[in-house]
């Protein structure tokens, strides 16, 4: 299953109909006194669509990415002026303001922070080949979250292995495909700070997936050492799972049971079966052709997509963001 131009205009049309959307709306916001109390568009110049901040922020970053995919499809106009419209310094410019209030030090840690540097990754190539302003607009944005990751991971003394949005592997898998571009030492400090979490994990069990997961703990950690470890991969990864070639742990080949899609944490099981794709491909590629758990892998990868691709848009509990991880399997 690949992505083509079809099902990216889908894609599009479905997550500009929600970017601008500011109700049903889920803030993550501290009031430090009544002055505080304000609508999701007056905290959040860019970022007050899609249901909370973090799924707009990504979901900028799945219609800019597709617009650069596919430029010709009717919706990249569409696309290109909304960025031109909503991603300027000014509206940047109101958004570092909110995370320089005094009770916005962990606002979206580590999530959000991870999607805004992939956002600013993204844009920064449209600006490398079209010259668009948009990377330049955001710049200032990524380096906020780059200084905060840079701060929290020395004190960050466990990983967070929760399948939802604490997740630390989740988190530096997308922020040092940032750093290696954009923040070296960012990326030496994320690579040691991994290696020195993950390195000697071994025998993982994976008792996944928890009922409102939409991450797999297990293949997350596989999906960043695969960033890391180079050509050493192969052999950290058959002692962190060394029985799937028997098909166990069982649960990581069996795409999740979604029995609510109306049900916003249940509807995270669509997620998970998406984002264990994009893993399962990702990991595949890793291994190699000759590796024998790479043909489990692939089936495995499809089996997940076959599960949920079919619902992203069944409910707006999981329209405001599935496709942003249908994109990640189907381009991974």
């Amino acid at each position: 299953m690949m992505l083509d131009q079809s099902l990216a205009a889908r894609f599009a049309a479905l997550t500009l109909g929600h970017l601008g959307q500011e109700y049903p709306h889920k803030l993550d916001h501290v009031l430090d006194g009544p002055d505080d109390a304000a609508t999701p568009s007056a905290l959040h110049p860019i970022f007050y669509g899609s249901f909370d901040w973090h799924s707009c922020v990504h979901g900028w970053w799945q219609v800019l990415t597709l617009a650069r995919l596919f430029p010709d499809m009717p919706e990249a106009e569409a696309i290109r002026a909304r960025a031109d419209a909503m991603l300027t310094p000014e509206n940047v410019a109101g958004e570092l303001a909110y995370l320089a209030r005094p009770s916005s030090g962990g606002f979206e840690r580590p999530y959000g922070w991870a999607w805004a540097l992939a956002l600013h990754g993204e844009a920064a190539r449209h600006a490398d080949e079209t010259g668009a302003p948009w990377g330049a607009a955001l710049e200032p944005l990524a380096r906020a979250f780059a200084d905060r990751f840079r701060a929290f991971l020395p004190k960050l003394t466990y990983p967070i292995r929760t399948g939802t949005h604490g997740n630390s592997a989740f988190a530096l898998t997308l922020a040092i495909d940032w750093a290696r571009t954009h923040d070296p030492d960012l990326a030496a400090l994320i690579e040691t700070t991994a290696r020195g979490w993950f390195s000697e994990d071994r025998d993982c069990q994976a008792w996944e997936p928890g009922g409102d997961e939409f991450l797999s703990s297990s293949l997350i950690e596989a999906t960043l050492m695969s960033r890391l470890l180079g050509a050493a991969f192969p052999e950290w990864f058959d002692a962190f799972l060394p029985h799937l070639t028997e098909g166990r742990p069982a649960t990581l080949f069996t795409p999740a049971h979604v029995s609510d899609r109306s049900d916003g944490k249940i509807a995270h099981l669509d997620g998970l079966n998406l984002s264990r794709a994009w893993c399962w491909r990702t990991i595949a590629t890793a291994l190699g052709d000759a590796h024998p758990v790479t043909p489990a892998a692939c089936a495995a990868a499809d089996a997940h997509i076959t599960a949920s691709l079919p619902h992203i848009a069944d409910d707006y509990m999981g329209t405001h963001w599935l496709a942003t991880f249908a994109l990640l399997a189907l381009t991974s």
